[in-house]
């Protein structure tokens, strides 16, 4: 009796078994468009790439050189790379420690930012001297592209997010004309790179009657060179001569360029905010104005807030794309603005195009990839926890 109940049981589970391995299979089959996808135009491009950047490529596969290129670009003073590697990890600590230790002791949150303002210091100083010793042994041509880059992306996102915001914010209330608005903002967005950049290098020429240089005489200032201007902008348009290096900021050309990121992305930022605003239930706007707050207050406790997703998703995927920025730069510099707009993808395509070292140009790529994506981890680290996902 007891093996006639069990065989029915035995057959019962290998068929629910099957039907299992069924429906992985077919999960499986779902999603092999896209592993195939991403693989062709993803993961075999970033493998050739390694590869091609370990061999000695002009044109033609040379020689295994293994990693030749990458000491060609960061020098051999593997001590300085290891100073400045360690500089960012001591950053990272400081940022660890200020957050969430020595929470168990008494005066915790002085001990912790007494501890993370030394590891700080010690941090700045590891990359500063690390930097220094990279510089001195690498190539200063692809080297002088990263701060270049840094520039362009520190000038550029904050403002078009900030500006979007406040678009956004103002074109989400009642007022007429509201769609039109929003389409005059997206337009510089869709309209062609290219195109566009050509009109902003007539907007920013050094020719008195230029429509930069009419605008900044309207404050007593100029006529400028702008987009032909190697010098730092703070030099050129406040009268900065004591900054020196790093602490002088971009070029007045790479400043034109920045403006012109600004414009165009601000669009589609403000789209997007616009989509986070209609998101936001109403009923919060209404107990808070029950509560008593105005309208600075519900802007600062309800709204930022529950925007910080959208925030959070504009800024990480505006700092990888400036990092990648490339077509307008290219139409926009000049030579007389002396490399000093050259950011890391205009000095990879030189490297590739004007030299014909592709295994170079190679390297130089994945060490920005490597660059671009330890950045993005820590961008998701230290402003993903404070996202307020409601």
């Amino acid at each position: 009796m007891a093996t006639t109940e069990s065989t029915p049981n035995k057959y019962h589970k290998k068929r629910f078994r099957w039907l299992d391995v069924k429906e992985h299979i077919m999960g499986y089959l779902f999603i092999l468009p896209a592993v195939v996808i991403i693989t062709m135009f993803g993961l075999f491009p970033i493998g050739y790439a390694f590869y091609m950047s370990m061999h000695h490529w002009r044109v033609r596969q040379g020689d295994f050189i293994g990693l030749a290129n990458y000491t060609k670009a960061l020098g051999d003073d593997y001590i300085g790379l290891l100073l400045f590697i360690g500089g960012f990890a001591l950053l990272m600590i400081a940022y660890l420690v200020w957050t969430s230790g020595f929470k168990s002791i008494s005066n915790g949150k002085l001990v912790a930012w007494l501890t993370s303002l030394v590891v700080l210091a010690i941090g700045f100083y590891s990359i500063s001297t690390g930097w220094g010793r990279i510089f001195a042994a690498g190539d200063t041509r692809f080297l002088d592209a990263l701060p270049i880059t840094f520039y362009y992306s520190l000038g550029t996102v904050p403002a078009e997010i900030a500006i979007a915001l406040v678009l956004a914010y103002i074109l989400f209330q009642k007022i007429r004309g509201q769609e039109f608005f929003r389409m005059l903002y997206f337009l510089p967005y869709i309209t062609p790179v290219v195109a566009t950049a050509v009109v902003f290098r007539t907007i920013f020429s050094p020719r008195d009657v230029s429509l930069a240089n009419q605008a900044v005489a309207l404050i007593g200032k100029g006529p400028f060179k702008w987009l032909f201007e190697s010098k730092p902008f703070n030099v050129v348009f406040f009268g900065l001569e004591n900054l020196e290096g790093f602490f002088a900021g971009p070029s007045m050309a790479l400043v034109s360029i920045i403006f012109f990121g600004i414009w165009t992305y601000i669009g589609y930022n403000t789209v997007i905010f616009l989509a986070g605003l209609g998101s936001i239930p109403s009923d919060l706007y209404e107990a808070a104005e029950i509560d008593g707050a105005g309208g600075w207050q519900k802007f600062r406790h309800v709204t930022l807030p529950l925007l910080s997703p959208v925030t959070f998703y504009l800024a990480l995927v505006a700092f990888i794309g400036t990092f990648k920025a490339f077509n307008h730069i290219f139409v926009m510099r000049v030579p007389s603005a002396l490399g000093t707009v050259n950011t890391t993808s205009i000095a990879i395509f030189d490297t590739f195009y004007k030299m014909n070292q592709f295994g170079y140009a190679a390297a130089q790529a994945f060490i920005l990839f490597i660059i671009i994506l330890a950045l993005t981890f820590a961008q998701n680290k230290i402003f993903g926890e404070r996202v307020f996902y409601g």
